[in-house]
Formats: C-alpha cells, structure tokens, sequence
C-alpha cells in the first residue's frame, strides 16, 4: 500500500468536514464530489450558485455532493467580520474594511477554520501561496511556540531508501527562501509533527548540509550547526519523541551504511525520514530531482505551523491531487 493510500484509509475514519474555497473551479467541484463519495470528508464550496452551476457543467457533475456557501450573502458574514474586526483593529482594521475582507474566500474559509465549523481548508488552484499565507496569517495564525509557517513535501519513493523507508519528509520546498536557525528549528518541529500526523511514525529528523559533525567549517553552515542545536535542547525541554541530528550530509542521513562510518554516534543511524533543508534552493531543487529521476510521487506543499491544517495547491493541479491533498488535511486535523 503507497503512503497516500495509508493516508486516506485513515482520513476516512475521522468524519471531518473541510472547506475548499474555490468553487469557480472544475478541478475543485470535481475533487469535492470525489472526497464526498469515497468517504474522505464533508466538503463546503465556497462560490456563488452561477459559479458553481458553471462549474459543475464544465467538469460534467449533474449531482452535487457538497454543501454550497456564498461568502458574500452568508449568515456567518457579520459574526465573521466582527471577529477580524477584533483581531486586526490594532493593526488598522476598521469594521468596514473587515466586512469587505471577509467577503473574500481565503479570509471566510480560514474564518470557518478558527471557528471549528471545518477542520482544514484546502485552496491554490487559483490564488497564489502568497495569499493563501496573507489570509491564514491573519485570521488563523501559527501554533503555539512556532513563529514560522512552512511547508513541506511528502515524498514517496518508487523503491525504499537503504534504511526501508519509503516515505520522507523534505522540507522547506515551497515558502521561506532563507530561514535562519530560529525558523529552521520551526521548519524542523512543524515537519516532524507533519510526518507523525501522517504516518503514524516516530520523526528522525535530519538538518543537511555538506559537512557532518563539523567535517567542514565555512560560514554558510554556521545557521544549520545552531539550528540543529537549538533544535535538540528543545526536543529535550519538551520531552517530544523525536530524533535529530545535524549537521549531517544526505548520504549520512539516509544510507546506514555510510551513517556508521561517518557519524557512527549519531542518533538517526542513517534511517532520517525528515530532511531540513538549508534554504529553499536546496529543498526545492532535491525533490524536484528526487521526482523526476527517480520516479517518486511528490505531495504537496503541506503547510505547516499554522494553527488550523490549511494545505496550498499548485495552480496546475489536478482534480487528483486535490483529492490527495484533502486527505492529508484531514490526518494534519486529527493528528
């Protein structure tokens, strides 16, 4: 059974409900639809009846499944509103301008988030990771003891890694072009708890670089050696059943084998099933290569450290991975 497969199984036996704020979209209605009759989750569209009318006829959907809601013209509007209102007056929202931004999809849906009446939303396929992050931001915020959102990509691999794993964390791929220790201890925490929520599995957590334990010193590896000891004297404070080390190179942090040479006292043992990038360079060029020479499935982005699951789309998705990406919302929810 692929990982994805793992995921949904367990989506299905969680009953939640989630919000897809794009209901102008084919792929979305479509996707929505497909989560419905699989039992993966309720689903609430946002859109206007025209927009989904023509949705629907675009994707071929003569029945719809889901719950419709209209921002716009929704009783939730003015309770909606007055709580921006309270959340942002400080930072010069006034009651007018919260009314008007609630009004816009990204803000409702989140809105519906923090209220529990939807346990994660999933949205990307039209707006930008940029105001998806702007909204979520402002309405949801980040959990608690995390300054930096994230995201994440679920990698599974065609064949198994030289530990057995065949799924891993790669992280950040999509949202913080050059973290510093501080947003590299989020990055790692978010991601870990992101590979627990969707797997079932211990994190071991593994901060790349090109040197291992101070095989190499030059300034570029100064924020990886902090971060990662930031990183562990947190795990410690808390008492959080995660390992990591670091700094550490790919081949150490992966193969046994080498782990045992090169980093014999290391606690990953070579079997990291979370790598943290350096920089967004790094993270995206690797599972992009990882991708498309190796033949793996890459999911996502997950965002992460946000207080409520919300999940970015790329804007060339499929109804597929909507349908995917809506089943790792709901195992981020129930954890």
């Amino acid at each position: 059974m692929s990982v994805l497969e793992t995921i949904i199984e367990k989506a299905k036996t969680a009953n939640a409900k989630l919000v897809f704020p794009e209901g102008q979209d084919p792929r979305v209605v479509t996707a929505a639809n497909k989560v419905i009759e699989d039992g993966i989750a309720q689903v609430i569209v946002l859109g206007t009846d025209e927009e989904i009318a023509e949705s629907c006829k675009q994707a071929g959907i003569t029945e719809t499944k889901f719950e419709v809601i209209n921002p716009a013209e929704s009783d939730l509007l003015d309770d909606f509103a007055q709580e921006l209102y309270e959340l942002r007056k400080k930072k010069g929202m006034t009651e007018e301008l919260a009314k008007e931004t609630m009004k816009n999809r990204l803000y409702f849906a989140n809105m519906m988030c923090r209220k529990e009446i939807v346990a994660g939303l999933v949205a990307g396929s039209i707006a930008s990771t940029g105001d998806m992050l702007r909204a979520s931001f402002h309405v949801i915020g980040t959990s608690p003891g995390i300054k930096t959102a994230s995201s994440s990509m679920l990698v599974d691999l065609k064949s198994p890694a030289p530990s057995g794993e065949t799924a891993i964390i790669f992280a950040d791929c999509a949202v913080n072009p050059n973290p510093d220790a501080a947003g590299l201890v989020d990055i790692a925490i978010a991601s870990a708890n992101t590979y627990r929520s969707l797997t079932g599995k211990q994190p071991k957590v593994a901060f790349l670089s090109f040197s291992t334990n101070g095989s190499a010193k030059h300034e570029v590896l100064e924020k990886v050696v902090e971060a990662a000891k930031m990183a562990k004297q947190k795990i410690a404070d808390e008492n959080l059943d995660i390992l990591l080390d670091g700094e550490i190179q790919a081949d150490a942090a992966i193969v046994p084998t080498v782990a045992a040479k090169k980093c014999p006292e290391s606690s990953l043992k070579g079997e990291a099933n979370v790598l943290i990038f350096p920089d967004l360079n790094a993270g995206n060029i690797s599972y992009k290569l990882v991708e498309r020479l190796a033949g793996a499935s890459a999911y996502g982005p997950v965002l992460q450290g946000l207080s409520k699951p919300v999940n970015d789309l790329s804007r060339g998705c499929s109804a597929d991975d909507i349908y995917g990406v809506a089943a790792i919302t709901v195992c981020q929810a129930i954890g």
